[in-house]
């Protein structure tokens, strides 16, 4: 019977001990029962997910993960959160990651995501103001500004004379270094909005860099006098003063290896995000996309659960993407991750297992990076990985729970993301 197989990748799973968690991670404090059993039934390890010292965003983290090289393979975080939201990218395009973010009156950056409070439909007010006023038609550029979900947003520069435009620019954003195609995380000091810079010597990566700078400096003119701002300020929210860009990519001249060529089987994606989305674009994945997570959580994470299940009735490769660990850890609140967690474990694994015959479907279930809640941020450290089902077999090790400690003293050993997939279609995993 052929085997079918399904990862499951919980976004910035990965933490610390934390003292509001009972002094051990929010992961392994958590309740998780089903994961535990799958544990038992399966075998443990860590994974660093793209090296030693790289704290990966999640588009290099899923990269990785998929057998690919972030810094080679990708197209840039601009251009994958582009075409999630179907910007129709042309050659010599640019195109970046956007935040709205906060800024004092001294340029200090106090919160790079708006307090999470900025309605995906205040983000869609702001964006069609920064379109409209046209800020680089002095410069023969069309600048465009998507927002997708929350704070979150697409710049797309197209060029109407000139030339095209080069995506080897700096970062604005200081919370995030680009490595290539990669984007990694940064602790400054001093959070600003850092100038943009060529990485290179041509005249297009020149004048890309100086094109950005002038769009973010006249975009703070135009967010400041916005009615969404005034009326945010009235109520005593914080305000979207200022825009961070990064990781600038345009259209690869030979993309990446199709999914399907490089491992012989079909496979699509389940994703909540633009960025994934864009990332099953890339390597032709057959996507589903469910978008982000509503009022419900067990709603749903139990939909989610049905659809990963439709899919793995349709293809031999399923990649699930949930976004719910990553969000808490990013704001340091170590509860609600361990709350969500346990709606993972209930809402998604509870339903997802329920009837799922391990003999044919082999599951693993890992992560794209850390993103631990005594940092508030992306970390480098290895994150759990569980393989089980078809051809598997249990560890002789007792399993206590499904979580960082435990993982790292798992048969699996010690991995990187690059390994994942090899072991998700190696003939058997374990045993003699």
């Amino acid at each position: 019977m052929p085997v079918a197989r399904a990862l499951v990748v919980l976004d910035g799973l990965g933490d610390r001990p934390h003292p509001e968690t009972e002094g051990r991670s929010p992961v392994e404090v958590a309740a998780t029962p089903v994961l535990d059993g799958l544990a038992r039934r399966g075998q443990l390890g860590d994974v660093v997910v793209v090296a030693p010292g790289v704290a990966p965003e999640s588009d290099a983290g899923v990269f990785a993960l998929l057998g690919y090289d972030p810094v080679r393979d990708s197209p840039g975080r601009g251009v994958l959160e582009a075409l999630g939201v179907d910007v129709p990218l042309a050659s010599g395009d640019v195109a970046l990651r956007l935040n709205f973010a906060t800024s004092d009156g001294d340029g200090t950056i106090v919160d790079s995501r708006v307090g999470r409070t900025l309605s995906t439909h205040e983000a869609q007010e702001l964006a069609h103001a920064l379109t409209a006023a046209d800020l680089l038609a002095d410069d023969g550029i069309h600048a465009e500004v998507r927002a997708t979900v929350g704070h979150r947003g697409v710049l797309w520069l197209h060029p109407t004379q000139g030339g095209p435009l080069s995506p080897n620019v700096s970062n604005s954003d200081p919370f995030y270094e680009k490595v290539g195609g990669m984007g990694q995380a940064r602790r400054p000091e001093t959070p600003r909005r850092c100038p943009v810079s060529p990485l290179d010597a041509t005249r297009e990566a020149r004048r890309t860099a100086a094109a950005i700078d002038r769009f973010l400096d006249r975009a703070a003119n135009v967010l400041a006098g916005h009615r969404v701002n005034a009326r945010r300020a009235m109520g005593g929210k914080k305000i979207a003063n200022e825009l961070l860009v990064r990781n600038a990519g345009s259209l690869p001249e030979r993309p990446p290896r199709p999914f399907a060529e490089k491992y012989g089987v079909a496979g699509a994606a389940l994703t909540e995000m633009p960025v994934e989305r864009g990332i099953a674009k890339v390597l032709g994945l057959a996507d589903r996309y469910v978008g982000p997570m509503g009022v419900d959580r067990d709603q749903g994470y139990r939909d989610r659960a049905r659809v990963a299940r439709e899919l793995l009735r349709q293809f031999p490769f399923v990649y699930v993407h949930l976004k719910g660990p990553d969000e808490p850890g990013h704001d340091g609140d170590a509860p609600l991750k361990r709350e969500i967690v346990e709606a993972i474990d209930r809402s998604f694994f509870g339903p997802f297992l329920d009837g799922l015959d391990l003999a044919s479907v082999r599951v693993g279930v890992t992560a794209d990076h850390a993103t631990p809640t005594i940092l508030k941020g992306h970390a480098d450290d290895p994150v759990p990985l569980l393989i089980a089902g078809a051809a598997v077999t249990p560890s002789s090790q007792p399993v206590p729970t499904f979580a960082e400690r435990y993982a790292s003293a798992g048969p699996l050993g010690h991995r990187t993301g690059a390994d994942v997939l090899p072991l998700m279609f190696a003939p058997a995993v374990g045993g003699a």
